[in-house]
């Protein structure tokens, strides 16, 4: 029986010996992702009380507006992470190009980079919907001591060292990996402290959700429709419900918990994809393997594939183990 009076900080004190390259420079860093959640969580939670609801009046790199709390949360992430010079670069969904980040002797001897989605879901804020952050944490793997370069940020998701989400709902949680299970950590409001809540979390191995924008239904691949279709046959074990709510991290959270897949397919509108491979899929689907879980871009696995973009886009298809692989079985005979 896992002990629920845990917090956060003893849990990462206890477990950083777990680590690879055990420094305690990770643990601070997760740390710090930790201090940055509960000032985005506080500044969400007043969102109807202050003028940070809204379009900002710009747009980011990939052509999307972006909210107040969009640029509020990408602004308290980084400035957070610059500030305790943990990291030597940081790369944000927000942001044109990655941040190199220079050290007390202006030396980029920290070894790890951390890759962001500052605020998923943000378009939900003004109708009071759960949003998240993503984050990716990995190894450098140029020179200590030399700045970052694109390199750094373009490995494969396999090499990733921690990841994880934090959900701004009717409890704020953070769940994440360092690669050794997936725990979830609930904040008591109460005394800004966040308890081990949710231990060990494991995917399912089925089923009976399934969430996509059926919305884009006619703009679907083939193997997309007939998955649907099957999910939606009358059958001893079916239909499946259908739940989307539009926030990746909210929508995966409740999957991993009672079972499902989420699936965002390229579609004849965007033939690449729509999510990020680097802020969103990847750190998403680390999580899913780390909970038995399966990811894929409905033909291979999301963690294998080579990044060749910082904003690069995928299809996701993300859940149970047995869901994903029965998806795949359709795409690939469509």
């Amino acid at each position: 029986m896992a002990n629920k009076n845990k917090t956060l900080g003893e849990f990462i004190i206890e477990n950083q010996t777990e680590f690879k390259y055990s420094s305690g420079e990770l643990s601070r860093l997760i740390n710090s992702i930790r201090l940055a959640a509960k000032v985005v969580n506080h500044e969400v939670n007043k969102a109807g009380l202050v003028d940070i609801l809204g379009t900002a009046g710009e747009t980011n790199v990939q052509g999307e507006d972006q909210q107040k709390l969009d640029i509020y949360a990408n602004d308290v992430f980084i400035k957070t992470l610059t500030n305790r010079e943990i990291v030597c670069g940081i790369a944000s969904e927000e942001e044109d190009d990655f941040i190199t980040i220079a050290g007390r002797n202006e030396k980029n001897d920290n070894k790890y980079i951390v890759l962001i989605d500052p605020l998923d879901g943000s378009s939900n804020i003004d109708v009071n919907v759960s949003v998240g952050t993503i984050f990716s944490i990995y190894r450098r793997i140029t020179p200590e001591g030399t700045p970052v370069t694109i390199d750094d940020f373009l490995q494969p998701g396999n090499k990733q060292v921690a990841a994880g989400y934090i959900v701004y709902g009717t409890s704020t949680m953070i769940v994440y990996s360092t690669g050794h299970g997936v725990n979830g950590f609930t904040l008591n409001p109460a005394i800004g402290t966040y308890y081990l809540s949710h231990p060990n979390m494991q995917f399912p191995e089925d089923g009976t959700i399934y969430s996509v924008n059926e919305g884009n239904y006619v703009h679907f691949p083939q193997g997309v429709k007939d998955y649907i279709k099957y999910c939606q046959k009358e059958e001893e074990d079916r239909p499946y419900t259908s739940r989307y709510i539009g926030s990746l991290v909210s929508d995966f959270h409740r999957n991993m918990i009672k079972g499902g897949i989420y699936m965002y397919p390229n579609t004849s509108k965007d033939p690449k994809g729509k999510l990020r491979l680097l802020y969103e899929c990847n750190p998403m689907a680390y999580i899913a393997e780390q909970s038995g879980g399966k990811a894929s871009d409905g033909f291979t696995r999301i963690l294998d594939i080579k990044p060749t973009e910082l904003h690069q886009r995928v299809p996701f298809f993300c859940g149970s183990k047995n869901m994903v692989a029965k998806a795949e079985s359709f795409m690939k005979k469509a």
